[in-house]
């Protein structure tokens, strides 16, 4: 009988160690005996989450703990009532100086991604914030009421530097800081972060897709056609197949992009501008693949000249249009890295077209004057019979 009683007693202090270790934050203990019902361990940059939910007023008391804080940063812990990410969310944030070891905590509302993180009040009535620091442990604390007929929200946890002056420094562009969201239902203590990260591979794959195809197969597309043709007699009908071939392959991987785009945008927040660019993409190199298919008139015939001007006006719209949307969707991924590599491969596109542009010139300057020469001694030949 002792024997199963010790048993058991064994039992059930693996049964602890195990939950301790699966759910560390239960482990916490805070000062002044202050006690949460559910706690969280969140997914990345060594946070937790605490909270009591007062379902008759719909009031959420939290305390948000960021581990391993430096002496001189901020963090931050949002909700996000209207859609998923950064813009749009009803921050709390705190933040520790370490010129004078000060500690300040207050509210602000994001409302672009140029935010300089600036006090203000939010959506929601706020009734107390505050923080502590200790050990390298910062931990926010705010009581508020959440949004009328809502328990499941989109929440963001953010940390960055603080400079001497007190300005709160942009935080990290990859790793743990782009995957610090998701979703917390705060009746049922549900948290998820799984979402959010297929959601940033999503947003990934959509990128290097319209990049590739708007960003830069089109714009070789155009330079192959304006600058192949001057071997026309030389190569023939060759510079029209690699031309066709290209913006073909353009236009198919741009479709593909823009399924992306439009799944994300039924699942996700909603760029209005970028979309709509994206939508007037489709739009204008589906005309262009139909008029070139099926209107496209022989080179002898008096309307060429009209469907010439035609292709010429679309095609360089669509691709200004193109490398435009590419820059908004760098800046909306915030991948500032990457916004200047697709700035270099954009120059380096435009010097060889500035190049090969001279080389046409000298080209045809040389062709001219070949012809005039050669009408001019038949010109001689015939009057000297």
């Amino acid at each position: 009988m002792a024997s199963s009683h010790k048993l058991a007693w064994l039992l059930s202090l693996l049964v602890l160690s195990i939950t301790a270790t699966c759910e560390p934050c239960k482990s916490f203990n805070f000062p002044n005996n202050v006690n949460y019902a559910t706690c969280k361990d969140l997914g990345v940059l060594d946070s937790s989450l605490f909270w009591n939910y007062h379902q008759s007023s719909n009031r959420v008391d939290v305390a948000f703990k960021k581990a391993n804080t430096t002496d001189s940063s901020w963090v931050a812990w949002a909700i996000n009532p209207t859609s998923q990410g950064m813009v749009g969310s009803q921050a709390f944030l705190a933040f520790r100086n370490s010129s004078d070891a000060t500690l300040k905590a207050y509210t602000s509302s994001v409302t672009s991604y140029d935010t300089l993180l600036e006090e203000g009040s939010l959506s929601f009535p706020v009734y107390s914030v505050s923080a502590s620091y200790s050990n390298g442990d910062m931990i926010l604390f705010a009581s508020f009421k959440l949004p009328e007929n809502t328990t499941l929200l989109n929440h963001v946890w953010q940390e960055g530097p603080v400079s001497d002056d007190g300005t709160l420094g942009m935080h990290s562009l990859s790793g743990p800081n782009i995957q610090s969201f998701g979703t917390i239902d705060f009746v049922t203590g549900k948290v998820s972060e799984t979402a959010g990260n297929s959601k940033i591979k999503l947003r990934k794959v959509h990128g290097i897709l319209n990049g590739i195809s708007w960003g830069i197969l089109m714009p070789i597309g155009a330079i192959l056609a304006r600058y192949l043709k001057v071997f026309d007699g030389r190569l023939g009908a060759t510079w029209f197949h690699v031309h066709r071939a290209c913006q073909s392959m353009a236009y198919i991987i741009g479709i593909i992009g823009f399924a992306t785009g439009s799944y994300m945008t039924r699942h996700n927040r909603h760029h209005s501008s970028h979309g709509c660019i994206g939508i007037t993409l489709i739009c204008l190199a589906s005309l262009q693949v139909c008029v070139a298919m099926f209107l496209r008139p022989k080179k002898d015939h008096r309307h060429r000249i009209f469907w010439n001007i035609f292709h010429y006006v679309i095609g360089y719209l669509t691709i200004g249009l193109g490398i435009w949307n590419v820059f908004k969707g760098i800046d909306i991924m915030e991948a500032r890295g990457w916004k200047s590599v697709y700035l270099g491969v954009i120059i380096c596109l435009a010097l060889i077209a500035i190049v090969l542009e001279v080389i046409t010139w000298i080209l045809l300057c040389i062709n001219k004057l070949n012809t005039h020469s050669k009408d001019q001694a038949d010109v001689v030949d015939q009057q000297n019979p």
